[in-house]
């Protein structure tokens, strides 16, 4: 069974957000790459946490006892979510930005002055950032690998040229949050590890769009947010046990020195954590309304449910396309060629000839349509193609979004393309 429109209304019927209404018109929510809207079950798993089995760690008393059973149960959805078996693993965080600052301090102990390290000028500034002031720290060098300014993708020339002996890290976004491109992180990995660099990956913008795989891809480390993928302000880790092991995380003395513990600082967010298993199960139950046997286990319920998200969001992303390539006055930064949708999610930053960034989202608002305007913290991005301090316009897809939205929406557009043109 394919992704048709039987199965999209039944999954956007379990997303309340969806039935807002403004202006007596349905709510479009095409800022999905900034967090997606969240199903019914997960605020009913965090509900139920709170008000059923709300306790601290490590307890020998019946809530606690059965809050770390559940927390161990989360931990290996998320380590089957990644495509890993270890839910030791997984550590949970605020998000992939906390985790991955706190993480490059543990890492960056093991450069020493002369060190190189890589980032790309297509990441999020997570994947950027926190490894660039790691590296002045230990004295180590930082290079920014480019990406080809025809179709907005990692150039891979630049990564071969820039890898070499002296490079500790790796440090790609498996999906460009700006450009909606996928990047070849198994082949990254491959060359990184012909030099003996660690590869941490920021899969982020991958999760809502495509299977995760750590096992496949062969990285060191992987970190991505569960708000981005149907599920609560959470983020997670996931690192090879004999690396998590071998590093010395910054903690406070008393916390357990066991994984995953030793990786999370203070208590977590217990009610988030179980919400994240049910945002995972959430996707799995797509799988099995898709083709996945029952009683199929939840990695493969995941592998069908993925296989069904990416060829219909291709459908949505050859009509977005289609549509915005009618309007003159837009251009679209990333990849537009239809015989490459398996190259790209149906992410799309765009820009007007003759409305700003900011005004175009405050008028699609005002429709009723949200979509996301800046940099979206893809900052050496937008600077390298000259858009600070505007930015541009994001139109984020999602699952639960229609092809009658996206009409909707170019319908808007050349409605205001109009009236900026005769004004």
């Amino acid at each position: 069974m394919k992704f048709d429109s039987q199965l999209v209304d039944a999954c956007r019927a379990q997303f309340p957000a969806l039935r807002r209404e403004q202006n007596d018109q349905s709510v479009i929510y095409f800022d999905g790459p900034a967090g997606t809207q969240v199903p019914q079950c997960v605020a009913d798993a965090m509900s139920h946490y709170l008000l059923h089995c709300n306790a601290n760690h490590g307890g020998h008393f019946t809530t606690s006892i059965q809050s770390d059973e559940l927390l161990h149960n989360c931990h290996q959805a998320h380590a089957e979510f990644v495509g890993a078996t270890d839910g030791d693993e997984v550590a949970f965080g605020q998000n992939m930005t906390s985790l991955t600052f706190s993480f490059s301090r543990a890492l960056a102990k093991t450069w020493s002055a002369g060190d190189e390290i890589i980032v790309t000028a297509l990441d999020h500034d997570a994947n950027i950032s926190p490894w660039v002031l790691a590296a002045k720290e230990a004295g180590a060098k930082v290079h920014f690998v480019g990406f080809d300014p025809q179709d907005y993708t990692l150039d891979m020339d630049d990564l071969a040229n820039k890898l070499n002996e002296k490079t500790q890290l790796v440090a790609v976004g498996c999906a460009s949050n700006a450009t909606g491109g996928i990047n070849p992180v198994k082949r990254v990995a491959e060359m990184a590890h012909q030099v003996d660099a660690k590869v941490y990956l920021d899969a982020v913008h991958y999760g809502p769009h495509g299977l995760i795989d750590v096992a496949d891809w062969d990285c060191d480390f992987l970190a991505c947010s569960d708000y981005k993928f149907f599920g609560p302000h959470l983020g997670m880790l996931w690192g090879r046990r004999e690396l998590l092991e071998e590093l010395q995380p910054f903690k406070v003395r008393p916390s357990d020195n066991r994984l995953p513990t030793r990786w999370m600082t203070g208590t977590q967010s217990h009610e988030s954590i179980a919400a994240g298993m049910a945002c995972i199960d959430y996707i799995a139950g797509i799988g099995t309304k898709t083709g996945a046997a029952e009683g199929v286990s939840r990695r493969g319920a995941l592998k069908a449910a993925f296989a069904a998200i990416v060829e219909y969001e291709q459908t949505l992303s050859r009509k977005l396309i289609e549509g915005l390539s009618e309007i003159e006055e837009i251009e679209i930064y990333g990849i537009t060629d239809l015989t490459r949708l398996n190259d790209r999610f149906p992410t799309f930053s765009i820009r007007h000839r003759n409305i700003p960034p900011a005004e175009l989202a405050t008028q699609l608002s005002q429709h009723g349509i949200f979509v996301w305007n800046g940099n979206y913290y893809a900052l050496e991005f937008s600077e390298r193609m000259g858009f600070e301090p505007e930015g541009m316009v994001r139109i984020g897809l999602v699952h639960y979004n229609t092809t009658d939205e996206i009409d909707r929406l170019i319908s808007v557009i050349k409605q205001l393309s109009h009236t900026s043109a005769t004004a």
